[in-house]
Parts: C-alpha cells; sequence; structure tokens
C-alpha cells in the first residue's frame, strides 16, 4: 500500500481545505490523474496521483482542512488487494479553531515524560494551560510527539508565533524562553479552569497583553432575526490574518496626493488602439503606474524594505517585484511581477492581464503571489474617490489608486478641465518619515504627469 501525504504546497503554507476528490474508495486512478483539489490561505491546486492503482482510502471530506504531512490517500500499486476503508477518520476534529488544542493536563498525562528543565518549567506555567497559542498545525504535532506542552513556550516568530525550533529548544531544557504568567488581575484567564470556552479564553488573553483593550466574544444575534453563519477560512482568513498582523504590528501613516494624467492617458490611449490584439496590448493606467513606482522605489529605496522587529534591522531589497491587489470573488489576492525595473511598460501590461485572469479562475501558481517588495491596491475601476490601504505585511508600504476623474483645476492662471487620478501612499512611519513619503509621492506624480520622462526611464 502506498500511503500519499499532503506535500508541501509552498512557502508558509501548513495546511489546505478539500474542495473536491476526482475519486473515490474502489476507483481505479492512474499515475498523474487528477487526485483532489486543495485550497490553501493563497489559491486553489490540483493535486495529481502519484502513484497507479486502486484507492483504499481518503482523508477528509469536502470543507475538511488537512495538514501538511498528513497521510490523504491509501492506494494499492502493483497488484496488491485493495480493501476500501472509504473515509478516514481524523485523529483530531478537522477545521477547529487553533485554540481548541488538546488540554495542557490530557497533553501531560499521555505524553511521554520531558526532560526535568522543561516539566519543571511547564509546572511553573500552568496557570496559562489554556492560553490560546500562535503555531502551525505541523509544529502543534510536533510539540505532541515530542511531549511538550505548547501552551508553555513563548515562540519567537512573529507576532509570538511558536516555531519548530522553539520546541526542540524547549523539549532539549534549552533556553527558550516561556511563556509569562498571566497577571491574577485578570480573572477570565487566571480561572483557565472553570467553564470557560476556547472564545472566551482566546478573549481574555487578548485583552490581558494589550493595555486598554476590552476585548469580548460576540453577542448571539440569532434572537434579533435571522442569520447566516459561515466558516471563515482559506484565502478569506489569510487576508483576515495578514490585515490583523499589518494594522497591529505596524504604525501606519498616509500621504495624499493627485497625478495630472491627461497628458498619460492620452498616450495609453492611442497606443492602446494601435496595439489592440497584441500581446499586453490592453495597455491599463496600472502597468504605467508600476513603471513610474519602480523608478520611484530606486531613489527611495526605505519604501522597498522590510523591518525586523526581533533583530532590530531593516533589509534594503535591491529587486523590484511589484504586486497588485487583484478582486477573485473569493477574496483578494496579490499577483507579483517580478523584475519591474528591466521589464517594459508593454511587458508588465501583458503579465497583469495573464496574472489577473489566473487568479479569477483560482489558478494563480502560488510562486507568483510570493516575494513582493511593494503592492498597489487599484479601486478606481469600481468607483470611489480616494482609499487608505493597509500594508501588505511584511513590505513597509502601499499605494492606493483613486478613480481617474476630470476635474476642474487652474494651470497659468486659468482654470481648465483635466484628468486627475488620486494617490495615496500608506507607509510604516518605523523605516521613513512623512517628508520621504511626501518626496516619494512627489516624483511619482511628475512621472505620471509627463509620459515622456515613463520613456525615458524604460
Amino acid at each position: 500500500m502506498f500511503e500519499f501525504k499532503l506535500p508541501d504546497l509552498g512557502e508558509g503554507i501548513h495546511e489546505g481545505e478539500v474542495l473536491k476528490w476526482y475519486v473515490q474508495p474502489g476507483d481505479l486512478i492512474e499515475e498523474d490523474a487528477p487526485l483532489v483539489d486543495v485550497e490553501t490561505d493563497k489559491a486553489a491546486v490540483t493535486i495529481p496521483s502519484p502513484r497507479g492503482g486502486v484507492v483504499s482510502m481518503t482523508t477528509g471530506e469536502v470543507g475538511d482542512v488537512v495538514e501538511t504531512g498528513q497521510v490523504i490517500c491509501v492506494i494499492a500499486v502493483d497488484g496488491e488487494a485493495a480493501a476500501p476503508t472509504g473515509r478516514a477518520a481524523e485523529e483530531t476534529p478537522v477545521g477547529l479553531p487553533e485554540a481548541a488544542d488538546v488540554p495542557a493536563a490530557a497533553a501531560v498525562a499521555t505524553a511521554p515524560k520531558a526532560k526535568p528543565a522543561a516539566a519543571a518549567t511547564t509546572q511553573a506555567n500552568s496557570a496559562v494551560a489554556g492560553r490560546p497559542v500562535p503555531a502551525a498545525p505541523a509544529t502543534r504535532r510536533l510539540a505532541r510527539e515530542m511531549g511538550v506542552d505548547i501552551h508553555a513556550i513563548a515562540g519567537s516568530g512573529p507576532a509570538g508565533r511558536v516555531t519548530p525550533d522553539d520546541v526542540k529548544t524547549y523539549a532539549a531544557g534549552g533556553t527558550a524562553a516561556v511563556a509569562p504568567a498571566v497577571p491574577a488581575t485578570i480573572p477570565a484567564v487566571a480561572a483557565v479552569g472553570a467553564d470557560l470556552s476556547p472564545v472566551t479564553k482566546m478573549a481574555a488573553q487578548a485583552s490581558s497583553v494589550i493595555p486598554f483593550l476590552d476585548l469580548e466574544p460576540l453577542p448571539d444575534f440569532a434572537p434579533q432575526g435571522p442569520v447566516v453563519i459561515e466558516p471563515l477560512r482559506s484565502i478569506r482568513r489569510k487576508v483576515a490574518r495578514k490585515m490583523v498582523t499589518s494594522m497591529v504590528l505596524v504604525p501606519h501613516v498616509a500621504h495624499m496626493d493627485d497625478a495630472d494624467v491627461t497628458d498619460l492617458e492620452e498616450f495609453r490611449l492611442r497606443m492602446k488602439a494601435k496595439r489592440e490584439g497584441l500581446p499586453g496590448g490592453k495597455l491599463t493606467l496600472l502597468s504605467f503606474v508600476i513603471r513610474a513606482i519602480t523608478a520611484g522605489l530606486r531613489a527611495a529605496p526605505a519604501f522597498n524594505a522590510s523591518l525586523d522587529p526581533f533583530k532590530e534591522e531593516i533589509i534594503y531589497k535591491k529587486y523590484y517585484n511589484i504586486g497588485f491587489a487583484a478582486d477573485t470573488g473569493k477574496g483578494l489576492v496579490v499577483p507579483v511581477i517580478r523584475g519591474t525595473d528591466i521589464k517594459s511598460i508593454n511587458e508588465i501590461s501583458q503579465e497583469i492581464e495573464e496574472k489577473a485572469a489566473l487568479a479569477r479562475e483560482g489558478k494563480l501558481p502560488i510562486e507568483d503571489m510570493q516575494g513582493g517588495t511593494f503592492t498597489i491596491t487599484n479601486v478606481g475601476p469600481l468607483g470611489g474617490t480616494a482609499l487608505i490601504p493597509t500594508i501588505n505585511y511584511p513590505e513597509v508600504a502601499i499605494l492606493g489608486m483613486g478613480k481617474v476623474q476630470e476635474k476642474p483645476v487652474v494651470r497659468d492662471g486659468e482654470i481648465v478641465i483635466r484628468k486627475i487620478l488620486p494617490l495615496t501612499l500608506a507607509f510604516d512611519h518605523r523605516v521613513a518619515d512623512g517628508a520621504d513619503a511626501a518626496r516619494f509621492v512627489s516624483e511619482l506624480v511628475r512621472n505620471l504627469s509627463d509620459p515622456s520622462l515613463l520613456l525615458l526611464d524604460t
């Protein structure tokens, strides 16, 4: 029997939601034939069968969440007798919130004995045994296998996330930090042994960590009228996590300005008509903005960087991969165009068209959503005069484009009608100041107002 485990689906992805099975237990499947569709935090992927044979077992119904490294299918190969066993039950319920982990007391009772140092620390931190722990499913599984109470470990990852190295160091009795005890003045957390739901514990823990935050579980809305409850999964869940991380961790500042794109729009429409039917022939305004942004980033490297809050270092990136927000119907994804400093406007336009189409179909490869250094979001086609966007962490800046509108402006003492594009640069105030943003946006406005400057830069 061949046990097929869910493969690594990309950087930072540890689980996926089952969308569709192409086979049932007892079916014959050929090697490389479609086996299952799985949707991750970033995209939906079709996983082919690595072997040919008779399907003996599959794991997970449609809608269930399966983890990387988990056996999702058993295939009888080379004439083996296959006794179909149907869908497999999970060790733990799938799709539950991460906070609903195995209680610490039960984990310690059933797990192998840890080394003395780790055991002593676990006992000292028993007061926080019920706190929610940010950790990937694979890290939780590692902790269970090593007999470690994950609640007693203070994570070294972003936002206190527990990493596999944290678990290994802690289990070895090393110097891994331990989770701080919760102040006794927080009764909801101090009484973790009481009849508190995981949601209540999670809210109490958040309130104890962030000063003045009074976070309470939502009330029951059903008595007020009909409601529909939908699990927060896949792309929508990833967006939620990234936005909360960005807004809590990054001090956002917004700088706004208007660009007169009258001449640029005339040039764009003229070239679009000449290039109709050719690759990249749509020549959207976004392609010109990406080229102008790239030129600006070369002159202002602070906006093409990332800040490591743990090492207190700024990483300046000497490559230019510009992402653009795409509305897919299932949630927001950010396709990335790599090497925009060495690509023409036509090439950029073609990639925008191709990657936006793949994103809408849910077929954009995961690697095409990774490695971005700066993001642009354009709500202009949907309407709205302006927006204040949220930074796509761990980047440090994002540009928001509003709707191009004809407006009366004063030029050389006369009122004339011009096409005006509203721009908003949201940036991380830890790595740049308002004066830096003003200079960056002013240069962007200058490049967008005169197409010849963009052509010279190209």
